[in-house]
């Protein structure tokens, strides 16, 4: 088997803290809860978790709102906790990623505090985006923030700052040297605790260009860069070309930077992935030359429909542009800003989906409750807090849906979360995905996933292309059905409503329905469901 840096073909596990486990009866997931859980995760097969952020924050916007990103949020526990986690992680040889956030701090962090309390022009105000109002008032330009509402927030001498996100999240102006080197102390701060490496929070939003300059559709803009808004496809790419605040050149000098300090580790293997969804796509390879990042996250299949035209072409490009730069591609189904994918596309097709991506080469992301089948969540306008449904006036539902807490044992809510009264509410009609449920049934999602990454880590691991067999480009199936080859191991997807006729040569080890319907001599593969044939 050829060696390869761990996170070359990982699979990592996305948690949400305030929704894993709560250890303390407050309702929120904590930090020992994750640390408890974590020979369930290890159970699953994955190599490395990635940790939402934790750190000391208001949680305007779930901690991404960081008001001390060298510390911990006392609702998740301590310093002393965190380096607890990572150690047992480590003991159950897991590897840690921590989320860094450099787009924004929270208007709590000291040096907004200390901005609001400066002169306009002062040092203090340079660490983030100050610039007078115009003669009428009004904010510097037009634009419209992620969240809704402007991106402007005035205070009370006038002069207003940018806020890509909340009014409660300035962004940070990175031309400013105390902003380099305060994240650079913090990289170096988690990567002593002993992370071993980083989510990188809107990695492509931290230089900004034109800032006073007016949008020509701010509110569509708005709407196109959230993966939890519905739009047309060719309506969304068009927006995304014309992003005055993301994927500007300067961002890759930061990161050329970082690498360095991740190099320094020595033979660790530091990795650190971007979160950076640019447009055109070929724009997402520059974050990942040798240089710079390791990976870049793949956003299309977050909002990709059940279609096999549509599949081939986002798998196809991926793997393309990737290999342009001597890179492995990222896939993701899901993640908690955006719908999970069972309630996006169907309990069927996600199993589907969810095989035949784990068999592609790259890194695959799961989000915690992907691997139970979970939906999102059932909530009434009284249960959310995602800021972008206060911001809205309730017009954009947010992100809490994805966010509900995890099911573990018992047949009434909150199913073991807690003991407590769970920080958003966990339906009734839950109770069969529990973990404890889903432990008991063979034939349960769970334990699908289960066996999915043994195979994947015995016999996909070894850095192998794909050889498509069945594609709108190749085959004879008229589109129904896809399928390639990689290594000793063929997959077959049908996307179809119907059952479909399929020619087999080898042994049929897994599939996403019931093992009752497998045996060597299938010839009609179940509407909407996926196999893996060893050779």
């Amino acid at each position: 088997m050829t060696s390869l840096p761990w996170w070359k073909e990982a699979v990592i596990y996305q948690i949400y803290p305030r929704s894993f486990f709560d250890t303390n009866g407050d309702g929120e997931g904590d930090l020992p809860g994750i640390t408890s859980k974590l020979e369930y995760v290890q159970q699953l097969g994955v190599d490395a978790i990635w940790l939402s952020p934790f750190y000391t924050s208001p949680n305007k916007d779930g901690g991404y709102d960081v008001a001390d990103p060298r510390d911990v949020d006392p609702r998740f526990g301590s310093l002393n906790d965190a380096k607890a986690l990572i150690h047992r992680a480590h003991e159950l040889n897991l590897k840690v990623l921590a989320d860094i956030v450099p787009n924004h701090f929270s208007d709590q962090h000291k040096w907004f505090q200390a901005a609001l309390h400066a002169a306009p022009g002062s040092a203090e105000r340079a660490r983030f985006h100050f610039y007078d109002a115009h003669l009428d008032g009004t904010p510097p330009n037009n634009w419209i923030s992620l969240f809704g509402g402007p991106s402007w927030t005035q205070v009370p001498d006038g002069q207003y700052y940018l806020h890509l996100f909340d009014s409660s999240q300035p962004d940070l102006n990175w031309d400013n040297a105390d902003v380099k080197e305060d994240f650079e102390k913090t990289l170096r701060f988690w990567l002593d605790l002993g992370v071993d490496g980083f989510r990188i929070d809107v990695a492509h939003g931290l230089v900004k260009e034109d800032i006073l300059k007016n949008h020509h559709d701010p509110q569509g803009l708005s709407n196109a860069l959230r993966l939890d808004y519905p739009m047309e496809p060719d309506e969304r790419n068009e927006l995304l070309l014309s992003v005055p605040y993301f994927d500007r050149q300067g961002v890759h000098e930061i990161y050329r930077s970082w690498r360095n300090i991740f190099d320094s580790y020595g033979d660790r293997e530091i990795m650190a992935v971007a979160e950076a969804w640019v447009h055109p796509p070929i724009n997402a390879t520059k974050y990942v030359r040798a240089d710079e990042l390791h990976q870049v996250f793949n956003f299309d299949l977050l909002t990709a429909p059940f279609e096999a035209a549509h599949l081939f072409e986002v798998i196809n490009r991926s793997i393309e542009l990737n290999a342009s730069v001597n890179a492995l591609p990222t896939w993701a189904l899901s993640n908690h800003d955006s719908p999970r994918v069972a309630s996006r596309i169907g309990d069927q097709p996600s199993c589907a989906l969810a095989l035949f991506v784990l068999a592609l080469p790259g890194s695959n992301y799961i989000f915690a409750g992907q691997e139970l089948g979970l939906p999102d969540g059932e909530l009434q306008d009284n249960d959310r807090q995602d800021p972008s449904f206060v911001r809205s006036g309730g017009l954009v539902k947010g992100r809490d849906g994805a966010r509900v807490p995890l099911p573990w044992s018992g047949d009434s809510t909150p199913f073991g979360f807690t003991a407590g009264t769970p920080w958003l509410p966990l339906s009734q009609s839950w109770q069969p995905y529990t973990v404890e449920n889903q432990e008991k049934d063979a034939e349960s999602i769970l334990n699908l996933f289960r066996r999915a990454l043994s195979i994947r880590r015995e016999n996909l691991l070894v850095g192998q292309n794909i050889q498509w067999l069945e594609s709108p480009l190749h085959g004879t199936k008229g589109g129904s059905i896809l399928a390639f080859k990689r290594g000793s191991i063929t997959v077959v997807m049908n996307v179809s409503d119907s059952e479909n006729v399929i020619e087999l040569a080898g042994n049929v080890v897994l599939a996403s329905f019931s093992s009752m319907q497998v045996n060597t001599a299938i010839k009609l593969l179940p509407a909407r469901s996926c196999i893996w044939i060893s050779n």
